[in-house]
């Protein structure tokens, strides 16, 4: 079916729901056995249609009502990457059920279902819980166009013949192992061979044999890690990189029997596809090699944050006299600096506050700022929803006042490493009280 026919279906499809306003008796729908409402277009003489247990391909576009309003859920010609639905077509779940609908379809054919918004969210969709606007008793409008099926002995024969075309096309001349597994060294690395409890570390790409990419590490911040001998990917990749060593570059050609069977994966790999990886192993240490440098990791953090410990009341001093900070501390170690007082509500425990603030660390750099993104914080005092010297020093404040909030390591994140503030870091806070209620 071209794309005018699709949008004149659907065009149909809405005339319909407009007319029947979700009635019960869907005029112009017929009604199978199992209670499925449907309307079949047909564009062919083919009568064949598929059977469960098949591979169907097809475009699909569901809606129903969410909020009072009628919206659109899905749409395969729509999105980012608009590609048609594959998957298996496995028996009905329930009566009246959407694969009912599918298998009325031969190829070519389009066909509008109406089915129980509650048996669909429930019984097809897995959902624990019914989405917020979505009536249980409301009804999705699946418009379905069915482009081609396969039974999986066509489909596994499909994948021996593109594999064979990849094999021809890049002139690759290993022979697979039993499993039909191929295992390409491109560098063949001559460090410590990957063993089970060795950590490795390597960059890899995942793709499908039409060269349809899947995954890099390569694209992002830092390489992936893994202890090997814990699942991490497909069965044929576990076997294979089992095959390398520290610093091998390979090729694994990886049979749908050890990637993601007649299954496939979601929508990223249709059934009985085989992938391909590329591998770059990077760095392996055996498993007493890992546990010697975590151990001596520790302790150089051990060493840094106890330097870090020591050192902190010395930069605060040097901080407290450079800025001509003459208040005192209170008991708990915070120092309160009134700038303006507020005139509005106390911020007290269990109220919830509104707050603007800048965060700094001793030696000025900025860290964190509600006024930078636009939108203050929000949360209820004395819950311990912040740190210690936030919950504090806000409970000294009025609506409208503003205030600098000097919070040592004690009552702000101890000896946590938070990224940006290292362990025991003295913290200084502009904060502005906007509201109380």
């Amino acid at each position: 079916m071209n794309k005018r026919l699709f949008s004149a279906s659907l065009l149909l499809l809405l005339a319909v729901m407009s007319a029947t306003a979700f009635s019960q008796k869907f005029p112009g729908f017929s009604k199978s056995k199992t209670g499925l409402y449907y309307k079949i277009y047909k564009t062919s003489g083919d009568t064949s249609t598929p059977r469960y247990g098949n591979y169907v391909t097809f475009d699909m576009l569901y809606h129903g009502n969410s909020h009072g309003k009628d919206s659109v859920f899905f749409n395969t010609r729509k999105g980012d990457h608009p590609e048609p639905v594959k998957m298996y077509l496995s028996t009905p779940g329930f009566k009246g059920d959407i694969f009912e609908g599918i298998a009325m379809l031969a190829k070519g054919d389009s066909g509008t279902f109406i089915v129980n918004s509650d048996s669909v969210l429930f019984k097809t969709f897995r959902l624990k819980k019914l989405p917020a606007g979505i009536d249980s008793n409301g009804y999705f409008i699946f418009q379905v166009h069915l482009l081609s099926y396969q039974t999986p002995e066509s489909m596994i024969f499909g994948e021996e013949t593109q594999v064979k075309k990849y094999i021809a096309d890049n002139k690759i001349t290993e022979k697979p192992n039993s499993l039909g597994l191929y295992i390409i060294e491109s560098k063949v690395g001559t460090g410590t061979k990957i063993d089970s409890g060795c950590h490795v570390k390597l960059n890899y790409k995942i793709s499908l044999v039409d060269g349809k990419e899947l995954y890099s590490t390569y694209e992002r911040p830092q390489p992936a890690k893994f202890e090997y001998g814990n699942p991490i990917e497909t069965q044929g990749f576990q076997y294979a990189i089992s095959k390398l060593r520290n610093g091998s570059k390979a090729k694994f050609i990886v049979p749908s029997s050890l990637a993601f069977g007649g299954k496939g994966n979601g929508s990223m790999v249709p059934p009985y596809q085989s992938v391909i990886y590329d591998v770059e192993i990077l760095d392996v240490k055996t498993k007493a090699e890992f546990e010697k440098e975590q151990s001596d990791n520790k302790k150089a953090e051990q060493l840094m944050a106890d330097s870090l410990k020591k050192i902190e009341p010395v930069l605060l001093e040097k901080y407290l006299k450079d800025s001509s900070i003459t208040v005192k501390p209170l008991p708990s170690g915070l120092y309160y600096i009134q700038v303006v007082a507020g005139t509005g509500p106390k911020a007290e425990a269990g109220k919830t506050v509104k707050v603007h603030y800048t965060g700094r660390l001793l030696n000025g750099r900025v860290f964190d700022s509600s006024r930078k993104r636009g939108t203050p914080i929000e949360f209820m005092l004395g819950r311990g929803q912040v740190i210690r010297g936030w919950d504090e020093g806000i409970s000294l404040m009025k609506q409208g006042g503003k205030a600098t909030l000097i919070i040592p390591s004690a009552i702000g994140y101890s000896d946590r490493d938070m990224g940006v503030i290292p362990p025991y870091s003295t913290l200084v806070f502009d904060v502005e009280l906007i509201e109380v209620k």
